[in-house]
C-alpha cells in the first residue's frame, strides 16, 4: 500500500517542508491543493513547477494528484470549465503527477441536468489529459456524494481518461455503506481520500481513528497496489490539531488496519481479511 496526504493540512507551507514531513513520516506522495494561496497552482510559471519537481525527487517524494476545484456538473457554459480543466491537466503533467481531482458541483439542477453536464465536460476533456498522461478524478462530493452518482457519470463518459476519486467522509454522509461505494467505484477508481471526525455535526478534522469513519472498512478493500491520501482539513478548519504532530500516527494506524508493517521496515504482520459482502462475496 502507498501513503499520500494532502496538502490542504499544510495551508500556505512551502512545498519543500511539505515534501520534508512526506519523506520524515513515511509517506510516499503528496496530494497538492492547487488554489492560488498555495505555492503551486494553475497559473504557477514553467519556472516554479520545474523547481517543484526537482524538490520532490530530492524528497523521494510523488505527486499523487493535483487538487483542482473545477466543477463539472455546474450550470453555465461549458468553455470556462473546459479551460480550467485544461490547466490543472498541464499543471499536473509538468509536476509528472497521473490524477487531478474536480468536483461535481452541480447545486440545486435536477440530477439528470447535473449529470448531463459533466458527462459532456468530461468526454470533452478525457482526450487532452490521455495525451498528457494525466487521469481527471471525479471525486464523491457535493451533488455526487455517492459512489453510486459518481460511477453514473463516469459510465456515461465512458472514457479511461477519467476516473473516481473516492472521498470516504461524503459517502458516508450519505449514508452510503462502504461495500456500495466498493462495488460502484471499484472499476474506475483513481485513489481513496480517508479521514475521521466526531460526528456527522461536527466535522472537525480528527486523528485517523480518534473518531467515527468507518475506516477499516474501507481501507481493506483497496488493492495492495493502490493509494489512500489522508486529506485532513486544516485550511477550513483552523482549530483542528497541527497536523505534523499526527502524520506519523496517522500512517500508522492505516498501515495497521491493513495488516502491513506500521513502523516503515518493521516485519509485515498477518494480512487482514477482506470484509465480505453480505451475500459472501469478496467485494
Amino acid at each position: 500500500m502507498r501513503y499520500a496526504f494532502s496538502t490542504l493540512g499544510l495551508p500556505g507551507t512551502p512545498l519543500a517542508r511539505s515534501a520534508a514531513l512526506a519523506a520524515e513520516h513515511g509517506y510516499d506522495g503528496l496530494e497538492l491543493r492547487a488554489h492560488p494561496e498555495e505555492p503551486l497552482h494553475a497559473d504557477s510559471p514553467r519556472g516554479d513547477r520545474a523547481a517543484a519537481r526537482r524538490t520532490l525527487a530530492a524528497a523521494a517524494v510523488t505527486v499523487l494528484g493535483v487538487a483542482g476545484y473545477a466543477k463539472v456538473a455546474g450550470a453555465g457554459e461549458d468553455g470556462p470549465v473546459l479551460a480550467e480543466l485544461r490547466s490543472l491537466v498541464r499543471l499536473a503533467a509538468d509536476l509528472e503527477a497521473p490524477n487531478v481531482r474536480v468536483f461535481p458541483g452541480g447545486g440545486e439542477l435536477p440530477d439528470a441536468d447535473a449529470d448531463t453536464h459533466a458527462i459532456r465536460r468530461l468526454r470533452a476533456a478525457a482526450p487532452y489529459a490521455e495525451r498528457h498522461g494525466v487521469r481527471i478524478l471525479l471525486e464523491t462530493h457535493d451533488s455526487h456524494r455517492t459512489g453510486t452518482a459518481v460511477a453514473r457519470v463516469l459510465e456515461g463518459v465512458g472514457d479511461p481518461g477519467t476516473g473516481a476519486l473516492w472521498d470516504v467522509l461524503h459517502t458516508w454522509l450519505a449514508g452510503e455503506q462502504p461495500a456500495e461505494s466498493w462495488r460502484a467505484l471499484a472499476p474506475h477508481l483513481g485513489y481513496v481520500q480517508v479521514k475521521d471526525v466526531a460526528s456527522a455535526r461536527d466535522l472537525t478534522p480528527l486523528g485517523l481513528g480518534d473518531g467515527v469513519l468507518p475506516l477499516a472498512e474501507v481501507t481493506a478493500r483497496v488493492p495492495p497496489d493502490g493509494w489512500l491520501c489522508w486529506e485532513y482539513e486544516k485550511r477550513w478548519y483552523p482549530e483542528a490539531a497541527d497536523l505534523p504532530d499526527r502524520l506519523t500516527r496517522g500512517r500508522e494506524h492505516l498501515a495497521r488496519l491493513r495488516g502491513e508493517p506500521a513502523e516503515v521496515g518493521a516485519p509485515a504482520a498477518e494480512p487482514v481479511r477482506r470484509p465480505q459482502d453480505p451475500g459472501g462475496g469478496t467485494p
